[in-house]
């Protein structure tokens, strides 16, 4: 072998070609890792970290919000059953003013009812007084029965045993009498009670006495409600 041969060869052992450095580099990659990573493999691992922090913030969020939600409904079904202020003031001022207005309304029928009584009592002693003190001698015994009409209880009893005493006086006298109310007013007065004040002027002529003579009385007059009619139970000359 020539020395132009050996040198050859030499060159051709100690030669080193491409792909035997990439082998050796790869080998010392994978022999240690920490050496030499792969650059364009870092920012899919941020995106992949950065998703995934984001998953668990919106994890964390939405369980807050159902259990805020869960306590709201909790709390709004509570106070579905508990009263609201507002709602009990108001239910109270209903009750109030319902039982204000059946009170009202109770009093002011009972009022109308003693107003109306009155009136009519009122009107049945003017009548009865004008009767009680116009007795006419030439027809005594209808104005009697007229009297005796319209009394009740003791004074009927009473007027009955009067009348029967006067009569003959009064139908020797030929006395004539005309009474007429002044005035009247109601002093008291019930659904079936009432007393009327009255004031009655008499005009009373006789055979003794031919010209008239003004006789004024204050009566004091107790009406009784007797089978729907008012009568006289009482009458006083106070």
């Amino acid at each position: 072998m020539n020395k132009s041969s050996v040198m050859a060869v030499d060159k051709a052992d100690h030669s080193v070609s491409p792909e035997g450095d990439g082998a050796a580099s790869d080998q010392v990659s994978a022999t240690n890792p920490d050496v030499s990573h792969d650059d364009s493999a870092s920012p899919t691992v941020g995106a992949e970290a950065s998703d995934a922090a984001v998953d668990v913030d919106a994890a964390v969020d939405g369980a807050v919000a159902g259990a805020g939600e869960d306590t709201g409904k909790s709390g709004r079904s509570w106070r579905r059953w508990l009263p609201r202020p507002l709602t009990g003031i108001l239910l109270l001022l209903v009750v109030v003013s319902v039982i204000l207005a059946a009170v009202f309304g109770w009093k002011l029928e009972t009022r109308n009812d003693r107003e109306a009584a009155g009136t009519e009592a009122l009107t049945a002693a003017q009548d009865y007084a004008t009767a009680l003190t116009s007795i006419d001698s030439s027809h005594i015994d209808a104005d009697f029965a007229t009297v005796l009409n319209g009394a009740t209880g003791e004074f009927k009893s009473m007027y009955s045993k009067s009348a029967d005493q006067l009569k003959p006086m009064l139908l020797q006298a030929k006395s004539v009498s005309k009474g007429h109310v002044v005035v009247a007013s109601v002093q008291s007065a019930s659904e079936n009670h009432a007393v009327i004040m009255l004031f009655v002027d008499a005009e009373i002529t006789n055979v003794t006495n031919p010209t008239p003579r003004i006789d004024r009385n204050r009566i004091l007059m107790t009406m009784d409600r007797v089978d729907g009619r008012w009568l006289t139970s009482k009458v006083e000359l106070p």
